[in-house]
């Protein structure tokens, strides 16, 4: 009698947690579809430093992807006012990856690259095809825009989740990004990246790095955990780099050169 009343009990505090705290176990559950399919179509690749997308078994999931999607659009935009800044974030780089790759399906097999989409007037970046937070937006305005905008989350690790579905861009993550593990995902994927010497490494007194860090320069020289430039950022990473105590000293002092690969935009599509 006694262990029917504990479990009685219990099974009643589980409910009333759980009406006390929908959002809790709605926001809980939200990328679970999306985790799911990378799990099930990504692929890792170079030691673990890059990935590839099985597009087209990718394809034959559209649905799953697709009701995915419609349950981050059913978000309104005070509901997502009201989350914390790392809820918000991980929101919206699987937003921005989960739309990167409903583009990517709906022109496969005949795209060998993102920018074979659209035109000179019509860039994929520019298209307006992705209902997020109460308008009908661009992969350029989710990324520019809500992630990037007005460095309101001054996270500049951003740049190594959120994915072009190029082989030049950092590794599409095999999981959703969550609230409760964003801090270790950005470090993880940066710390990946970094570490891919095929894209970053020391060439006489050069360091060849990413053209990522061109375009963005300005958001590896805001203000971050001490770091004020771009030397300043890799110096935070420079066990990635394999650099001799010389070569740190060289960045550190400024007398390291520093120069930008050229990005391979070929579609990061599985080898088959």
């Amino acid at each position: 009698m006694i262990a029917k009343r504990l479990t009685f009990f219990s099974l009643c505090l589980f409910c009333v947690s759980y009406a006390l705290a929908p959002p809790l176990f709605a926001q809980t559950h939200l990328h679970t579809p999306f985790d799911e399919l990378l799990q099930k179509h990504v692929v890792t690749i170079n030691d673990g430093k890059s990935t590839q997308v099985d597009y087209a078994e990718l394809a034959k999931d559209k649905t799953k992807l697709e009701a995915y999607l419609s349950a981050l659009a059913a978000i309104d935009i005070a509901t997502f006012e009201e989350w914390s800044q790392g809820k918000q974030l991980a929101f919206l780089i699987n937003a921005y990856n989960t739309y990167t790759l409903a583009l990517i399906i709906e022109h496969y097999p005949d795209i060998g690259s993102i920018r074979d989409i659209g035109g000179f007037f019509s860039s994929p970046w520019k298209q307006a095809f992705a209902p997020l937070l109460g308008k009908t937006r661009t992969l350029d305005n989710i990324e520019h825009g809500l992630i990037r905008g007005d460095n309101k989350y001054q996270e500049p690790r951003i740049h190594f989740a959120v994915n072009c579905a190029s082989i030049g861009c950092p590794a599409l993550r095999e999981e959703a990004y969550t609230e409760a593990k964003l801090s270790q995902q950005l470090e993880s994927q940066t710390q990946r990246f970094l570490s891919d010497n095929s894209r970053h490494y020391i060439e006489g007194n050069t360091l060849k790095v990413s053209k990522i860090f061109d375009w963005y320069r300005d958001d590896f020289e805001a203000p971050w955990r001490g770091a004020t430039s771009l030397n300043g950022f890799l110096l935070l990473y420079v066990s990635a780099f394999d650099l001799t105590e010389a070569q740190q000293r060289a960045l550190r002092a400024g007398t390291l050169n520093i120069e930008f690969s050229d990005y391979d935009w070929a579609l990061n599509d599985r080898e088959k």
